[in-house]
């Protein structure tokens, strides 16, 4: 059997452990949401799009992700707090630039439709008794697929294929949102780190999950100005 968690000394029950992990999620998406508001309410965001700073914004974000990822099992639980909430602050900035291209009451309307579809599909993933390990390794297989296509349509330009990949990526997060409810509630048993690092790591994986789901509900419905 797997070494239960060194700081606790037994398993938490699922209720406490996605209490924790969603509280800490909340709390990373107020932090963006705050920020991309704050940031486009300033007229930050059009000087953002209009010179290299979106670029240098980006690979901030990427770097905070792989340093998240290289030093969860490294770094103490406030590190990895601050990597986290860095990352909700620096994503914030990036999509401060949604307000640039679709209405408000539009964006509003979808972060709802957003939250109540991964609400449904992350309960799935709670209380799925099979393991879907396979099933989320194939999903993030297509997933890179997906992306691929994704930098190869910027130069080809093709609306319809866009769409498709839009439907697509929906599509393939609804199962990994299912995929890492699941992987969380069975990652304490296989990890030998704290609780509260536990929590930071699956907020992370499902605050990623959520803005996913989020921006491409944005892409194929949103109304644009």
């Amino acid at each position: 059997m797997p070494e239960d968690n060194v700081e606790n000394g037994a398993i938490e029950t699922p209720s406490n452990l996605f209490t924790k992990v969603f509280l800490w999620m909340f709390a990373g998406l107020f932090a963006t949401g705050l920020i991309s508001y704050f940031t486009y309410a300033t007229g930050y965001a059009e000087k953002l799009v209009t010179n290299l700073s979106f670029a240098v914004v980006l690979i901030i974000e990427l770097v905070v992700v792989v340093l998240f990822s290289l030093l969860f099992k490294k770094l103490p639980p406030m590190g990895v707090a601050i990597l986290f909430f860095i990352y909700a602050v620096v994503n914030g900035l990036t999509l401060s630039t949604i307000y640039l291209i679709y209405e408000i009451q539009s964006i509003i309307i979808i972060f709802f439709v957003a939250a109540a579809l991964f609400g449904i599909f992350a309960f799935v993933g709670g209380v799925l008794k099979k393991d879907i390990s396979k099933f989320g390794n194939m999903l993030i297989w297509v997933l890179v697929v997906l992306i691929v296509l994704s930098i190869v349509n910027i130069f080809i330009g093709a609306s319809i294929l866009d769409t498709v990949i839009d439907w697509a990526v929906l599509i393939v997060f609804f199962g990994i949102t299912a995929w890492d409810v699941q992987k969380i509630k069975m990652m304490q048993r296989g990890l030998n780190v704290p609780a509260e690092k536990i929590h930071i790591y699956g907020a992370m994986e499902l605050y990623l999950d959520f803005i996913n789901i989020f921006l491409r509900l944005l892409n194929i419905f949103g109304k644009e100005k």
